[in-house]
């Protein structure tokens, strides 16, 4: 997608193979950072404090981050401690493990000699997957907003968090069929939810939003349900960092709450799903999936742009106030209506998922 009028990836290899450059997305809005990651820590620590986010993009970095170890040290016991180290840096999102694990499986036959080079080709094809999958993603979720767009001439969706092509390598998930809409020349107006507490739909979908020239709003995460009673949302569209076999939508906090609003007022209900995401060794992700808890500083602590212009943090609260910080909530299957997958929409429901991913 674009950045200043320039077409550019998230995550970007050096022509040199020893490390890969990623915007800093905790800077964003305010300011566009550049970092450099040159080594397995650099690749973790990226991960875990949030430089990189979104469950597609955290794949890709961490395939990344084990073929710089590979350069490193290519030993059967290195291999094996950097897969477990980058599989906890992030333990919700599965493709995180999808990644790690499909890229060590795939150095586990080859000698210690042999795997630098093949781990970063091999990385290198899974970026340039991600993209093909999440414009397969957007096409297939075209016609959901084609169909509004001829009854009424327009199109308003709300999304919640980012599950545009910062989350990813490009295009985005859930936001892939909204720039392929904008493509197609309809009109199409977001609904930007804040998502609280790290208002990644303020500072990132927003943004990138603007950078690429689609009418959007920003909303306070409690507005859409407002927003719905009133007839101002045609449809939701979500990401999703996990999604279990009988199609529970594990995704940011906050979204389960969207998908009862949209229940109750007759909206439907998507959310774009890359087969990777799909678990299918789990039935119940109410309980099942792993619900990660972060800093609870992200919920008393924010930070923004003074009038000076510089980026200061704030606290929120009374000192002394505890906070909880879970970071995703599962929406059940029964609230959606479907998942936009690269081969298709499909139904959430065990039989459906088991069939588009080959297992029926």
């Amino acid at each position: 997608m674009r950045v200043n009028g320039q077409a550019r990836r998230t995550i970007v290899p050096a022509i040199t193979a020893d490390a890969v450059t990623v915007i800093d997305q905790r800077w964003l809005p305010h300011r566009l950072d550049v970092q450099t990651l040159r080594d397995l820590p650099e690749v973790i620590v990226a991960i875990r404090d949030m430089w990189v986010r979104g469950a597609p993009l955290i794949g890709v970095t961490a395939a990344y981050g084990l073929a710089l170890q590979m350069r490193h040290d290519a030993s059967d016991s290195s291999l094996a401690s950097a897969a477990q180290a980058l599989v906890a840096a992030r333990p919700t999102a599965v493709n995180l493990n999808w990644a790690v694990r499909r890229l060590q499986a795939a150095l586990d036959g080859l000698a210690p000699g042999l795997r630098a080079s093949a781990a970063w080709r091999i990385a290198g094809e899974m970026a340039d997957e991600d993209a093909a999958v999440n414009e397969a993603i957007g096409r297939h979720g075209l016609p959901l907003l084609q169909a509004v767009a001829a009854r009424r001439g327009r199109v308003d969706v709300l999304t919640h968090c980012n599950a545009g092509w910062l989350a990813t390598v490009d295009w985005g998930t859930a936001i892939a069929p909204i720039y392929q809409a904008q493509a197609a020349g309809i009109e199409v107006h977001v609904w930007v939810d804040e998502t609280r507490p790290r208002n990644q739909g303020a500072s990132l979908t927003a943004w990138e939003l603007g950078q690429q020239g689609v009418a959007h709003t920003v909303i306070s995460d409690n507005a859409g349900g407002h927003l719905m009673q009133h007839g101002q949302v045609d449809l939701v569209i979500v990401g999703c960092d996990r999604v279990s076999a009988r199609g529970d939508v594990c995704n940011k906090i906050g979204t389960y709450l969207k998908a009862l609003a949209a229940h109750d007022n007759g909206v439907p209900f998507y959310a774009a799903m890359p087969l990777s995401t799909l678990d299918l060794s789990l039935q119940d992700g109410l309980r099942e999936i792993p619900i990660e808890e972060r800093s609870a500083r992200e919920q008393t602590h924010i930070t923004g742009r003074d009038a000076r212009g510089e980026l200061v943090e704030v606290q929120l609260v009374p000192d002394g106030s505890g906070a909880a910080n879970p970071a995703f909530d599962v929406t059940p299957a029964r609230l959606v209506s479907g998942l936009i997958t690269e081969r298709g929409i499909v139904p959430a429901n065990e039989a459906a998922l088991r069939g588009v991913a080959g297992q029926g």
